[in-house]
């Protein structure tokens, strides 16, 4: 992209932005030339396809040239766009909150059914960690008549789940709290408890993606010495919380969810629990339902 006197068309600039990406080592390079591009230019991916000779403005191209930066200096592009989509909606990311992935989607699934499942006219929940709010928000859009505790020790964190509420229209049946785990809501009861905890154990945070070990925040990653720091706090504390027959679910890393599931019986409330797979056929979700008299 050095000679700013040649025409830069739409084709022209993703092939040279795919192979300049490859060059650095960015994993899917095509597929993020293609989401930087498309919005930049304000367009759905299909428009590249079929404008592949419209040639980009000067302003484009600088615009574009930033992104591209930010983009080999291993920055996510979520962080660049400032937006993720989760579950069919829009949320805002930054830097203070961890970029929301696909897996996070069978937590909020698994949580949807067992909530509609309860058949009652009012049902409270609580998400723990809620960092952009993908989890909790999303399960109040597909869950009408719920209402949500949030928690997260980050401030920052918290005013972005604030905003990404304001914007979905939840505002009103969500409040946000912030703390460290269940301390800020140790008085409510509630039909589920949910959480996509810090599990990366300490021994796989060199090994992490730089997208991930440099630029997302290490609070929402790192789980401790073997990932399961925040698990043992959740089900030693969390059941109490419950009301009768009641659920809590948590996302899980790979390995961990025989681990997770073991430390969540060993609560004397706790009668039974679940594990459910993701697209990939790991295990990814632990749910641990409490006892009913």
């Amino acid at each position: 992209m050095a000679d700013s006197n040649q025409i830069w068309t739409i084709g022209r600039i993703l092939k040279w932005t795919e192979q300049y990406f490859e060059q650095k080592g960015v994993e899917s390079p095509r597929l993020d030339a293609e989401v930087l591009l498309s919005h930049l230019l304000d367009k759905q991916r299909i428009y590249l396809y079929v404008h592949f000779d419209e040639p980009l403005q000067a302003e484009e191209l600088a615009a574009y040239r930033e992104m591209v930066k930010q983009r080999v200096n291993h920055v996510p592009v979520a962080y660049i766009l400032g937006k993720k989509e989760f579950m069919g909606l829009t949320f805002k990311v930054t830097p203070d909150t961890l970029v929301p992935r696909p897996d996070t989607e069978i937590l909020v699934q698994a949580a949807v059914e067992r909530l509609k499942g309860m058949e009652k006219d009012s049902l409270r929940f609580a998400d723990i960690g809620t960092g952009t709010g993908a989890i909790c928000l999303s399960v109040l859009n597909f869950t009408p008549g719920s209402t949500a505790d949030t928690v997260d020790i980050s401030s920052a964190a918290r005013a972005v789940a604030e905003e990404n509420a304001d914007s979905l229209g939840l505002t009103d049946r969500i409040a946000f709290h912030t703390g460290d785990l269940l301390a800020p809501i140790k008085e409510n009861k509630y039909a589920a408890i949910l959480s996509n905890p810090p599990y990366i154990p300490e021994a796989d945070i060199p090994g992490l993606a730089p997208e991930v070990r440099c630029k997302e925040p290490m609070t929402a990653l790192a789980g401790g010495k073997d990932g399961l720091d925040f698990y043992r706090r959740l089900c030693d504390e969390a059941p109490a919380l419950l009301e009768e027959g009641g659920f809590m679910a948590f996302e899980v890393g790979i390995h961990q969810a025989q681990d997770v599931a073991a430390l969540a019986v060993a609560n004397p409330l706790i009668a039974r629990t679940e594990i459910i797979k993701d697209y990939a056929g790991i295990d990814r979700v632990v749910v641990a339902w409490k006892k009913e008299r």
